[in-house]
């Protein structure tokens, strides 16, 4: 029954170091790892050493998105893997991929060049053969032929490789493959079950086997420790990862330090965040306590708790100011030790950027349609908080006396004066919260135009625009905002240099949002007006849909939508004869 119950938490649930920095061929790499010994397992919790590979995923380096299926190598015949989660790599679950459990077929590739062994039972770490191996250009050439990315194109610079290891092991009787991140993510998802049965594994030499030793694609080099386990968020935000670079892109990302920056726009519901971390437990007898300095207010997290070796994300919901300014936040722990002590808030205005009036005389004889942005951005994010509760463990505790009797045999006896003591502990469960913002606009000819038919109308005309947002989410609203900005683009400006800011109504975790009043419109319309000389053809405005906060990040969207140009508005003009008397 044990086993059946965990195999339908895995398939029904869903959740939410090497810095291999190295140039192909004559480059140099950078990378580190660690380790410790693996202790033992059982026949339904074990993990056999050799029994791990490398995923394997392709990354455009100018905006680090993934461009190609993850594939998976190892030198084992992996077939009997039960549960698995599919093929997602670090990247896409920090862009807000869930973690969806799968039984289907387990999908790998034996290298014909076998690989180094990746995780090892020990403290000591093999990086310097995984970086040789990533590195060999047989091996990349291998690599580009999985991807179907011609090798020449993989290696001039437009690409780089990321890296994460991965463990083949049983896990309450079933065959399992996952990542480091994986493993962390899961093991969320079970509240520490996985931790408490393979945490040598799955919480030190996984994550430990790689590492960024320099920053990069939006990871921090990672300076802790390297011999011992590690807590869910420490992996999935810094370990189980490592890079491959073919041309030196001018440096790595900086290493975050204990102070950071942040912008937010003026008038703004945010949320600010940090991560509290510890060594030792903070218990619900001894709760934390994390404080935010504000712009002169104080904003408290109470009644933290967090079992040992682990950490949460703490946050505070505030309104930014109304008009721009650099605000300087700092944050203090009552218990265990921040990332980030202090906080640089850049708030900014949107607005100074409106288009400029279409007269009749613009012309545009060069213009050529651009290419609608397709600007990143986050839908989805999940965060959670840890909560304590008591386990009672009663042990009797004797306290043995000589109670003298003189009318006894044997001069009196012994009485146990003892008592029971309650030998409990705490025990923690990791609730998981997450948000998902979902969005839609609708581009309309004006209602003044009165030849509109449907969406199709003249050029010199206004359209009208109707977005629609809301943050779907299972925690509570002094967790996470509405969508509160939204930013209209237009083709006849590139989509670059002007834009329009929407008006903005709120009610909870929705939004809904129009052009504000055109003050170049004779009936004040919520309009824009396009060009006189726009040619026939589809007229495409894109909006950029943001601050729609959680502890986790922003929340984003882009969205386009369209209406067709034929003809414009000189073909509703007429000339006639006018009647005299």
């Amino acid at each position: 029954m044990k086993r059946f119950i965990v195999m339908i938490l895995f398939i029904f649930i869903i959740a939410f170091s090497a810095n291999i920095t190295v140039y192909a061929g004559d480059g140099e790499g950078n990378m580190s790892g660690g380790g410790g010994g693996m202790g033992s397992g059982t026949a339904e919790n074990v993990w056999h050493n050799g029994d791990d590979g490398v995923r394997v995923t392709v990354v455009r380096a100018s905006d680090n998105k993934s461009v190609s299926t993850p594939i998976d190598l190892t030198n084992k015949n992996e077939s009997s893997v039960h549960n698995h989660f599919g093929k997602v790599c670090k990247l896409q679950y920090k862009n807000g991929a869930s973690l969806v459990g799968t039984a289907t077929t387990y999908k790998y590739t034996n290298p014909s060049l076998s690989l180094p062994t990746v995780i090892t039972g020990n403290s000591n770490n093999n990086i310097a053969a995984i970086k040789s191996y990533f590195t060999d250009k047989l091996v990349v050439k291998y690599i580009a032929t999985l991807t179907g990315i011609p090798y020449d194109k993989l290696t001039d610079g437009t690409y780089k490789l990321l890296l994460e290891p991965i463990a083949y092991f049983t896990f309450e009787g079933f065959k399992m493959a996952m990542t480091a991140t994986e493993a962390a993510k899961y093991d969320q998802m079970l509240s520490g079950g996985l931790r408490s049965k393979m945490v040598s594994l799955s919480h030190q030499n996984l994550p430990l086997s790689m590492f960024l030793q320099t920053a990069d694609m939006g990871y921090p080099a990672y300076k802790g420790s390297t011999s011992k386990p590690q807590s869910d968020t420490t992996i999935i935000n810094q370990l189980g990862l490592g890079i491959v670079k073919f041309k030196d892109d001018g440096g790595s990302d900086p290493t975050p330090p204990a102070s950071s920056t942040a912008t937010y726009r003026v008038n703004t519901d945010v949320v600010t965040a940090v991560t509290l971390s510890t060594d030792d437990e903070i218990d619900p007898d001894h709760t934390a306590k994390v404080t935010f300095h504000i712009n002169g207010g104080t904003y408290t997290m109470t009644n933290i708790v967090i079992p040992q070796g682990e950490s949460q994300l703490v946050w505070c919901k505030w309104h930014t100011p109304s008009t721009p300014q650099t605000i300087n936040i700092s944050v203090s722990a009552s218990k265990g030790f921040l990332d980030v002590g202090s906080i640089k808030a850049n708030i900014v205005s949107m607005d100074g950027h409106e288009p400029p009036d279409p007269t009749a005389s613009d012309r545009n004889d060069s213009f050529r349609m651009p290419s609608v942005p397709s600007p990143a951005v986050t839908t989805s994010n999940s965060w959670g908080v840890w909560s304590g509760y008591w386990v009672p463990n009663w042990v009797w505790h004797e306290d043995w006396h000589w109670v003298s009797d003189p009318g006894s045999p044997t001069g009196g006896h012994w009485k146990d004066k003892g008592k029971w003591v309650d030998e409990g502990s705490w025990h923690y469960d990791f609730k998981s919260y997450h948000a998902k913002l979902s969005a839609s606009m609708s581009l309309m000819p004006s209602k003044h135009d009165w030849s509109a038919k449907g969406k199709e109308m003249k050029s010199g005309y206004g359209v009208t625009v109707s977005v629609n947002g809301v943050n779907s989410s299972n925690a509570s609203l002094s967790q996470v905002t509405a969508p509160q900005t939204g930013l209209c683009y237009f083709p006849e400006f590139d989509y670059k240099t002007y834009w329009r800011h929407l008006d903005c109504a709120v009610s909870g975790t929705s939004a809904a949002l129009e052009f504000a009043k055109n003050k170049y419109s004779t009936y004040e319309d919520r309009v824009q007006f396009t060009p006189l000389w726009f040619p026939d053809g589809t007229y495409t405005v894109q909006t950029y849909l943001e601050d729609a906060w959680t502890p986790a990040g922003m929340l984003s969207e882009n969205l386009t939508d369209y209406v067709k140009i034929k003809g414009n508005v000189y073909d509703d003009w007429h000339i006639g004869p006018m009647l005299v008397d």
